[in-house]
């Protein structure tokens, strides 16, 4: 892993996103720290075209775009126009709202929906990725749902955007799960995993939880990863300083 291959998602800074100065200003101190590339998800301080020149202007690529979920399955051609607007290639389905995972028959549907938007984005040239959480590693009929969305789906249609801590948090072993996408992981989300004082699990900055990452990045080389994404859904204080933490775990450890 090279540090041009490791990006932020935007969602760790979205309380800093509500205004068009601060959008600038948080790129620029992302910047400075030493991220080149990021993973686009709402924002809604100003128009997309605008986003995407701003995104541009401070130096940075955008490699990937967490699509509204329904929006996504329902009409992926607005999420190809999306997509070519900041000149990235991948959309991630962020979150299976709305499915229930008690019923089969739901289950199918969801598989079926995906396929058929992975369809008419590789059609484009672009792929789609499942973001998975814990919820998957439910079993249905004896068979974790995650299996079943990447069994029933082809691995043209479906890639994979494997969370680290959703996979740990659901009782999966990260390197076993990286090494049985393989081919078909262009990103993963870099996340550690802690046990706050509570006893409650709990995502923290990368190196400071029971992650242990160096095996995890060497598998997902292996398997052809692409971009290795940090996303930290909550943060203790200011998320551009857990963003830095990472940054220079990773730069110091992992590449």
């Amino acid at each position: 892993m090279k540090l041009n291959q490791v990006g932020f998602q935007l969602y760790t800074c979205r309380d800093l996103l509500k205004t068009p100065e601060g959008i600038v200003d948080t790129l620029k101190r992302l910047r400075k720290i030493g991220y080149t590339t990021l993973e686009l998800c709402g924002v809604d301080a100003v128009s997309a075209a605008e986003l995407a020149n701003i995104i541009s202007g401070e130096g940075f690529k955008a490699i990937s775009s967490h699509e509204p979920s329904d929006e996504l399955l329902a009409c992926p051609e607005k999420s190809i126009e999306h997509l070519d607007l900041f000149g990235c290639s991948a959309a991630a389905y962020p979150y299976p709202s709305g499915v229930d995972f008690g019923s089969r028959a739901a289950l199918e549907e969801l598989i079926a929906k995906l396929q058929h938007a992975g369809d008419v984005l590789g059609k484009a040239g672009k792929s789609l990725a499942y973001h998975n959480h814990h919820v998957e590693f439910r079993k249905v009929d004896g068979k974790i749902i995650l299996d079943r969305i990447y069994d029933g789906t082809s691995k043209t249609a479906l890639k994979a955007e494997l969370d680290t801590f959703w996979v740990q948090r659901g009782g999966g072993s990260v390197v076993e799960w990286v090494q049985k996408l393989s081919g078909r992981m262009e990103v993963i989300h870099l996340k550690d995993y802690v046990i706050n004082d509570q006893t409650e699990a709990q995502i923290c900055e990368i190196g400071a939880g029971n992650i242990n990452f160096k095996p995890v990045v060497a598998a997902a080389e292996a398997a052809g990863c692409q971009w290795f994404v940090v996303e930290q859904d909550t943060c203790p204080g200011d998320p551009v300083d857990s963003l830095a933490q990472s940054f220079r775990y990773i730069q110091e450890n992992l590449v």
